[in-house]
């Protein structure tokens, strides 16, 4: 599982957020607060959603399942005209990215993950930058579904002496 290594541009985002820790996922109940709002959004630019993590600073320094984040819900817009008062705004900064497709059910997300952070970061001529992470659901994301597909970002710097 080799990533595309791209250059996002700053991306305007609107949805919700929680803080939660992965032994205390809240994920459910965050998109099931943000969904009933997507229809008041007007300034759409896909369909997508993202899936996005707020981490702290030192938080992949030692695994700690226990180590809260801020996870947000949220779809691109245009601008930020006309926000609905009950979302709020997010902007992605622009940076580079390694850029993974995680296939099959979320239920097994975590092998991706392992593979990204346990493999793939160690052995590559990058390191994690202080950016948001976060996943591109899109079209072929299913609920439940083997054959389900998502991006998942990850925020990468270049090592020392890489150009």
């Amino acid at each position: 599982m080799q990533p595309s290594i791209i250059f996002l541009e700053e991306k305007k985002l609107v949805g919700k957020k929680l803080q939660m820790s992965l032994v205390s996922n809240k994920t459910a109940v965050l998109w099931e607060s943000f969904m009933p709002h997507l229809s008041a959004i007007q300034n759409k630019v896909s369909n997508d959603l993202f899936s996005l993590q707020v981490y702290d600073k030192n938080y992949f320094e030692e695994f700690n399942p226990q180590k809260e984040f801020l996870k947000w819900a949220l779809i691109e817009v245009t601008d930020f005209d006309n926000v609905p008062p009950s979302l709020e705004t997010f902007v992605i900064p622009s940076g580079q990215y390694a850029v993974f497709i995680h296939k099959g059910d979320t239920k097994e997300f975590y092998k991706t993950s392992q593979y990204i952070y346990g493999t793939w970061l160690p052995n590559s001529n990058f390191v994690l930058d202080d950016r948001p992470h976060f996943e591109i659901l899109g079209e072929k994301t299913k609920n439940d579904d083997p054959n389900s597909e998502e991006e998942v970002w990850i925020p990468i710097k270049a090592t020392k002496g890489i150009f």
